[in-house]
């Protein structure tokens, strides 16, 4: 159950960024309320990764945790944000998914 509640805690890291890329986008009342939802989301993930880590190791939680935000993060930016999906960039990100897989299994 903690792996579970780590991979929502680092898809909510995602949100996060992802408030942060729509924050700089908008002006006004959507961006506080955009500011609102990144505060919102920073806390749950804080908060769920708090809880992961009272039974798993910090050492691999918090990799996974990051890592997965961070493939999140540039999922989210070539979906939404049109960012680059070159050849390279892809080729890291699933070195990055294969990486945290790793660290599942060896825990």
């Amino acid at each position: 159950m903690d792996w579970v509640i780590l991979i929502i805690a680092g898809c909510f890291e995602s949100g996060f960024a992802f408030c942060l890329g729509k924050m700089k986008e908008v002006t006004g009342t959507a961006y506080w309320l955009w500011g609102a939802g990144f505060l919102s989301c920073l806390a749950l993930s804080m908060f769920l990764l708090a809880k992961a880590v009272k039974t798993l190791p910090v050492g691999t939680a918090y990799p996974v945790w990051t890592g997965i935000g961070a493939v999140g993060t540039v999922i989210l930016g070539i979906v939404f944000f049109h960012e680059s999906a070159s050849f390279l960039r892809i080729f890291f990100i699933l070195t990055l998914i294969a990486s945290i897989v790793g660290l599942k299994m060896v825990s």
